[in-house]
């Protein structure tokens, strides 16, 4: 089946980039600290047994299906319940936003469900990959959307996997938002790494690759993508 035609295109995104793409992690904002190593490997002793290595899973639900912080073995699809992305994590000034046009990112908050993309991590680098997975969700503390076991169900297996949901109490979280809302602002925040445009368009791409159809975000890359060519291309 041929994939579906996104409005959304690298077209719309290459309007939004920045000059240089800083992918380094700047100092922490006000309030935070940097998380160090022995943090994350305090994490890993409290989700992970030193020898239950052969099953370590990360259900990826946004960024990590594009670009995975780690080494992984495996690749499935998978269905989570009680779970569903959301444009909820916010503002980012800093990554995807700026002060003037702060971005949302993509977390699990509580209800619905979540298809998405689970990794398998290598046995024999099980921790390696963690801290580095680690270091790009969590780089500072105390983070907003920490980390939690949830159980996805995969073809035939159900498999126990590490993802991160939204602390729903945490300063960050963003809620009550219309898709119209959230649209103008995925159409307008730029950041270091990049835009919230092109955040949106590679999740959607990377999605629909996998057969994996979110009709919220579908919805919202048709807006995005309206909101921009009004900006953009208004003579053509």
């Amino acid at each position: 089946m041929p994939l579906r035609q996104m409005r959304l295109t690298p077209r719309h995104v290459a309007y939004l980039q920045p000059e240089t793409v800083v992918e380094g992690l700047p100092p922490p904002p006000e309030g935070m600290t940097e998380a160090t190593e022995a943090d994350h490997r305090e994490t890993i002793a409290k989700f992970f047994g030193p020898d239950d290595r052969d099953e370590t899973w990360i259900f990826a639900y946004g960024s990590l299906i594009w670009k995975p912080a780690c080494d992984y073995v495996e690749i499935r699809t998978g269905l989570l319940h009680g779970w569903h992305r959301a444009f909820c994590l916010g503002w980012n000034n800093r990554f995807r936003g700026s002060d003037a046009n702060p971005g949302l990112m993509l977390a699990l908050d509580r209800g619905g469900a979540c298809k998405g993309a689970l990794y398998r991590l290598p046995p024999h680098k099980r921790d390696e990959s963690l801290i580095k997975l680690f270091e790009r969700e969590m780089g500072w503390k105390p983070t907003a959307f920490p980390p939690r076991m949830v159980t996805v169900r995969s073809g035939e297996r159900t498999i126990r996997a590490l993802t991160f949901c939204i602390d729903r109490h945490s300063g960050r979280y963003v809620t009550g938002l219309s898709e119209a809302e959230i649209a103008d602002v995925l159409a307008r925040a730029v950041g270091s790494r990049g835009s919230m445009a092109e955040y949106l368009f590679s999740t959607v791409e990377h999605l629909e690759q996998m057969g994996l159809h979110d009709p919220h975000l579908w919805r919202l890359q048709h807006l995005v993508a309206e909101r921009i060519e009004a900006v953009y291309e208004t003579d053509r």
